[in-house]
């Protein structure tokens, strides 16, 4: 045996594999001893593969290569781990040609799509180029001919209108909006890997999700205990330990899902979480699964009648909960965290989730265990599906029974086997001699089948006891101690615990908000069919809309057009494979929605990549799936998503706004310079080093306000904007339109305004002259003032794209907008008053009392009309208009179509999890 690097192994290669190894490369499995690998990273299996070195047939009408890999059971793959055991094998394959590399290899395949915002950018500011040449040229000529100046000082006035109108700042802004978007997303637990792809979650239609761990808590959660007469709903959120987590609600899950009414139990316990059957890609993680039960579908589907009306809603004490749920603490040997969570946790999650439920009642788990411990017992095993516990009687648990000489024993397991060894049942669930009746088996059964349809998994908690002299202690006693007394049935049932992994309740409202938002949300996953239901009717996935779900093997029974169809129809994929995952995205993709893809997996990598944007998992996620994806989920939360999506919309609004604010003011700098010389001035309006200083104070300051402005209200109640909407439509560019030539009129009428209240005209006096340079300068002071304070109007009015700016809000939401007007308002004080600083650099002259009032007042104007134009588009909007630029217009982009949604070569290799045979 030779030790040598993972790199430098070649096929051929005979390899030792031992507890913990990283496996270097795909092996043929030669010699296994108590073999398996932990391959979730690749098949997305959450248990250790059994190895073996068996040569394995591929199932009927598969090609070898065909098999999935969680099938190929002689096969060790690169970069999982070895779990328990040790082998032998020899090295098929290494690199790129391991059936990892091949999959990293598909994900390359998988053409990204490119966001448009930045190249809309980039041609605004093209279309802008042609403009500001235009009015150039006109300056040009405007300045020799109408102005008389010579040619040198005409050029530098045409040179003044081109670098007031060049937005000099606007590809800074962008990048500080997303930049300013990516840090609060950062801080709501959303990682985003491309500051572009903010931009896409604008325009998001359908979110596709994983269910667990990223819509459910991941946490098997006893949320349901159903005894013979009574229904004990459970607190899964609380975080208080009390008894008062159990609540009396009998009508809690008392009938079977619409969708299993008409049918058998048979059938509904196969659909179900119950069912002993391999879920698609996973092998049956329940236990205590249901192999045999059979009982017609109930004839009568009236609603039933609560007997007890005025006991709903009560809760029982402790003591109760202690000895009903005693069988589900004693016969197990699983242990808690410390103080109750799941850090530390040892053993099986469906039967934690009752030691959960019984410690947060207020139970001490470890003193129960402790004054009752175990004298012998039956162990689990999958082949009968139960276990059994033998304890000495413990007054405060069977001090109500006759015990004399005898041992108590506590049976749990698959609720068919164990109602097969039951002939009494405990009234209420109450442990006492007096509170037992004969069983009502087929009361029993259909609740099995009731709670299995609303995708609940189902354990039965009975008891019974035994002469002393049957046990000794410490004996490991056969299933035959259960299930081969000569008594036969034995037992007395107490109770059916229904467990499931229960919503986040922070989903259901973020669902609630992206329905409000146009948006739907579909859930993928591998569970049940019926487990994937009910959880969907609990998050409001699942409504009259889309009221079924589709089953993996449903949808590769399908052909292109059918599947089309059926992502358009269902909200819920049940059973899923990846290889069903990247054909969903690109079928959605194919009917013009544009979707979000959810996943942790390697073999999710390549549905990632083709999703509009890949949402990989934070926590349980794999390298590979965050490096194929657009935004990371920290906590693995849905609701992040949502979030993500808001703030994507946010981008979006302040990328208009930032627009809306800057193209005005640049275009006035610009043509306040034209026009100015047009109405008869002798010189510009505006100086060159007036007109950058505008720029850069506008962009630093009042173009900031913009970027981070927060969200408006109602912004999740919009639907979501059409693929290839630019990013100036027909209302915008009006508006755009509009406030230029109103803060343009503004300027250029309060400089004649100002040259009004002067003894001469400007025009009028020598030059050069001291006077001309004294009135020249008042000139340009209530020019460059004006078009300052009217560019903050434009500013506060379009913080709000509908609302009126005319109300409270306008004082509170965004702190940095009254900053930034305060520090433009101190500036142009500062530039009007500091000698030499005003006469020397910006050529100006201190303004009188009187020029700012004139200020003032064209302030006033700039606000008032750009809050009637924001009236005139409500108004507007209320009658139907589409004053939002949804509708795709003119100079919009045509939405291509990829109608191909055939699986990239090699995608074979995605089908990674076990076949249902």
């Amino acid at each position: 045996e030779v030790m040598i690097p993972g790199e430098s192994v070649v096929p051929g290669d005979v390899l030792i594999l031992g507890l913990g190894d990283k496996v270097p490369c795909d092996i043929r499995l030669l010699v296994v001893s108590n073999l398996a690998c932990q391959e979730a990273a690749l098949t997305g299996e959450s248990v250790p593969i059994d190895k073996t070195v068996e040569t394995l047939s591929p199932p009927e009408g598969l090609t070898p290569q065909q098999v999935p890999l969680g099938d190929r059971k002689n096969m060790c793959y690169s970069a999982t781990l070895v779990a328990q055991g040790s082998g032998r094998g020899v090295a098929i394959a290494t690199g790129d040609t391991t059936e990892i590399g091949t999959i990293n290899a598909l994900v390359n395949k998988v053409e990204k799509k490119k966001t448009a915002v930045l190249e809309q950018i980039d041609q605004v500011s093209k279309y802008l180029a042609g403009a500001i040449v235009l009015c150039s040229i006109a300056t040009f000529f405007t300045a020799r001919y109408r102005a008389n100046q010579k040619w040198i000082e005409s050029v530098t006035t045409a040179l003044v209108c081109a670098v007031a109108m060049i937005p000099e700042g606007l590809e800074a802004i962008v990048t500080v909006v997303y930049a300013w978007a990516v840090k609060n997303m950062a801080d709501q637990n959303a990682i985003i890997r491309a500051l572009p792809a903010v931009e896409t979650l604008g325009s998001v239609t359908v979110i596709c999700s994983d269910k667990t761990g990223t819509l459910t808590q991941n946490v098997m959660s006893l949320t349901a205990f159903v005894t013979s007469d009574t229904r004990w709903k459970i607190d899964v959120n609380s975080t208080d330990r009390s008894a008062d987590n159990f609540t009396r609600d009998d009508a809690y899950m008392a009938e079977r899902a619409k969708h299993q009414l008409k049918r058998s139990v048979s059938q509904v316990i196969k659909d179900g979480p119950n069912s002993d059957k391999s879920r698609r890609g996973h092998q049956s993680s329940n236990h205590f699964a249901v192999q045999s039960l059979h009982a017609p579908a109930p004839e009568d589907d009236a609603p039933k009648v609560i007997e007890h009306p005025e006991l709903q809603g009560t809760s029982p004490d402790q003591a109760y909960v202690k000895t009903a749920l005693a069988g589900g603490v004693l016969c197990s040997h699983c242990v808690l965290g410390e103080n109750g969570p799941r850090q530390g946790e040892i053993g099986n999650p469906t039967e934690l989730s009752i030691l959960r439920a019984t410690y947060m009642a207020g139970v001490d788990i470890e003193e129960l265990k402790k004054a009752s411990p175990i004298v012998a017992e039956v162990p689990f095993s999958s082949e009968y599906k139960f276990m059994a516990t033998v304890h000495a009687p413990f007054d405060e648990l069977d001090n109500n029974l006759d015990t004399a000489d005898k041992y108590v024993v506590h049976a749990k397991g698959a609720p068919d086997r164990m109602l097969k060894v039951c002939n009494k049942q405990a009234k209420s669930g109450k442990i006492d001699s007096d509170e037992v009746e004969d069983i009502d088996e087929a009361y029993w059964t259909e609740q099995i089948a009731t709670l299995s349809s609303h995708g609940l998994r189902v354990i039965a908690l009975t008891r019974g006891t035994v002469p002393q002299s049957e046990v000794t202690e410490g004996d490991q006693l056969g299933p035959e101690f259960v299930n081969g007394r000569e008594e036969g049935k034995w037992l007395t049932m107490v109770g059916l615990c229904a467990i499931m992994d229960p919503p986040r309740p922070e989903c259901v409202q973020a669902i609630a908000e992206a329905k409000g938002a146009g948006l739907r949300v579909a859930m993928i996953t591998g569970d049940h069919k019926d487990t994937a239901t009910a959880i969907g009717h609990m998050l409001g996935i699942v409504d009259e809309e889309f009221s079924e779900a589709v089953t993996g093997p449903e949808l590769d029974a399908m052909d292109d057009d059918q599947i089309k169809e059926a992502v358009m129809t269902h909200n819920v994929f049940a059973r899923a494979s990846p290889q069903n995952k990247i054909r969903i995205v690109k079928a959605l993709q194919a009917q013009g929605q544009v979707s979000s893809m959810t996943g942790d997996g390697v073999n999710d990598a390549p549905a990632l990549k083709a999703a509009d944007m890949g949402v990989a998992m934070g926590k349980e996620g794999t390298d590979v799936a965050r490096e194929a994806s657009e935004m990371i989920l920290a906590d693995d939360n849905f609701a992040t998503i949502v979030v993500a999506v808001r703030e994507g919309r946010v981008v979006w609004d302040n990328l208009r706004k930032i627009l809306l604010v800057n193209t005005p003011i640049n275009n006035a700098q610009g043509l306040s310079v034209l026009f100015g010389i047009i109405f008869g001035l002798p010189d510009t309006p505006l100086t060159a080093i007036q007109v950058l200083y505008s720029n850069l104070i506008c962009a630093v300051t009042l173009g900031f306000v913009c970027a981070i402005e927060p969200a408006e209200d109602g912004i999740m109640d919009q639907p979501p904007r059409k693929v290839g909407k630019r990013l100036i439509g027909r209302y915008l560019f009006l508006r755009i339109i509009m406030a230029t030539i109103v803060l343009t009129g503004c300027v250029v009428g309060s400089v004649f305004i100002a040259q009004a209240l002067m003894p001469k005209p400007v025009d009028q006096l020598p030059q050069p002259s001291k006077e001309y340079d004294y009135a020249l300068g008042i000139l340009r002071s209530q020019a460059i003032n004006t078009l300052d304070f009217g560019a903050i109007s434009v500013t506060l009015s379009a913080r709000f794209t509908y609302n009126s700016s005319f109300h409270p809000r306008l004082l509170k939401g965004n702190k940095f907008a009254w900053y930034s007007v305060a520090i433009v308002a101190v500036l142009q004080v500062a530039i009007t008053y500091i000698p030499g600083l005003n006469t020397v650099v910006f050529k100006m002259t201190p303004m009188g009392g009187e020029h700012w009032g004139i200020t003032i007042a064209m302030m006033l104007i700039v606000f008032i009309v750009m809050e009637l134009e924001k009236a005139l588009r409500r108004y507007l909007k209320a009658q139907g208009a589409d004053t939002d630029d949804r509708e795709r217009f003119l100079w919009d982009e045509s939405q291509h179509v990829d109608q191909n949604i055939e699986l990239p070569k090699g995608a074979s290799h995605l089908n990674l999890t076990e076949l249902n045979h």
